[in-house]
């Protein structure tokens, strides 16, 4: 199915990292007709809440970049919360958009979805040939979930629900807590408020505490709440000590290039283009006179067509298929931030998987390559990450 200009595109997570920048991606190409809701108008773990708004809205392509996320510390923390609440999304928003005639549906995974010791750089058919990393092992699971629904909607009745699995991304609105957020942010805004402990500019990390509290300190409170409680996350005068020994390689993506690939995926890719069989929908899967798939259709069970084989790992992994260490990220960090004080590691913290570099031929097959280098991104961030401060 093709989109039109003036089709009604539903954005899952339109606040978020990825979400904000397909919105404005899809903006910048001509698509107007977008509709998000905040958590607080629409709670996606809610089934009767996410029926009435696809009754009331009936978009015809959905992008679902809404979950429940965070690092190592809140993935180890919140387990039961990370699988149960990113299923309940998944299920509900994939199940009614089935339910009201969605035509193309993206959903956004992650490549913690492979294995702790997967051949490096992990292809596709990596998934499910060995154990997960122990420390997001719910969240990995949740994922491979939903990449699992799309898969199986598109073979049993015809859909065109196209999962994306972008590695470790940071950019513009990124999450800088210091408990619940990706290494990038976290790391950038520990570097950043050590070197001002040092240098004693208090107002602009109280600009920090009212921009981002932590543990419900802000930034009125006095100097020696905010020291103690900053201390607590590794955040010293001139002295930064991260979690684990710094070795482990990491590929990073900016946000927008990854609303540029889901939307080129979502725009111009189909499940027939992943799979390889032509026209697969009018050959496998009865038409109606419209040209749309027939539902009711006998043939519109995948499975029972011996001809198709055995049909698995249809996701698009999406990075730069570059990587470096947690170390000399934090060596950039630090020389982005003009931070000249001590980069610690504790090595009694966990490192979680040692290496994260993903293929990403079928992506660059498909038409698409990343533009942001590292070296450019972690500028732009932090440069982002100062605006920020001007509205605390």
């Amino acid at each position: 199915m093709t989109l039109a200009k003036e089709d009604k595109i539903y954005v899952a997570g339109h606040r978020g990292l990825v979400g904000s920048a397909i919105w404005n991606n899809l903006k910048q190409r001509g698509y107007n007709n977008l509709v998000g809701r905040t958590h607080r108008q629409l709670d996606l773990t809610d089934q009767l809440a996410v029926r009435r708004f696809f009754d009331e809205e009936q978009p015809k392509a959905v992008v679902l970049a809404a979950a429940f996320v965070g690092g190592i510390m809140a993935n180890s923390l919140y387990r039961a919360d990370f699988i149960m609440q990113n299923m309940m999304i998944q299920c509900n928003v994939i199940g009614e958009a089935y339910r009201h005639g969605v035509k193309k549906l993206l959903f956004l995974g992650s490549t913690c979805i492979y294995p702790k010791n997967a051949p490096q750089p992990m292809k596709e058919d990596a998934l499910l040939t060995s154990p997960l990393e122990y420390t997001n092992e719910e969240y990995a699971i949740a994922k491979i979930a939903g990449l699992k629904m799309c898969e199986s909607y598109n073979l049993q009745y015809g859909t065109d629900y196209i999962a994306v699995m972008p590695t470790n991304l940071y950019g513009p609105n990124d999450n800088f807590h210091l408990e619940n957020s990706h290494v990038m942010p976290a790391m950038m805004r520990k570097i950043f408020l050590a070197r001002m402990i040092h240098e004693q500019q208090w107002q602009l990390i109280r600009q920090d505490m009212n921009c981002r509290p932590v543990e419900g300190i802000d930034g009125k409170a006095d100097e020696e709440e905010i020291l103690h409680v900053l201390a607590k996350y590794g955040i010293e005068d001139n002295k930064v000590t991260l979690w684990g020994t710094g070795s482990p390689l990491r590929e990073f993506l900016w946000s927008e290039d990854m609303a540029d690939a889901s939307v080129h995926v979502l725009l111009n890719v189909r499940f027939a283009d992943i799979i390889g069989i032509e026209k697969y929908s009018s050959v496998h899967y009865g038409q109606s006179a419209d040209g749309d798939v027939d539902r009711n259709s006998s043939t519109a069970r995948g499975g029972a067509i011996p001809a198709l084989g055995e049909i698995r790992n249809c996701h698009i992994n999406v990075g730069t298929g570059k990587e470096l260490t947690i170390r000399e990220l934090a060596e950039l960090v630090a020389k982005t931030t003009k931070f000249e004080g001590q980069l610690c590691f504790d090595s009694t913290k966990p490192d979680g998987t040692p290496r994260k570099l993903i293929d990403v031929t079928k992506l660059h097959q498909l038409g698409w390559t990343h533009h942001v280098e590292i070296e450019e991104g972690v500028e732009k961030l932090f440069q982002w990450y100062m605006q920020s401060l001007q509205t605390a």
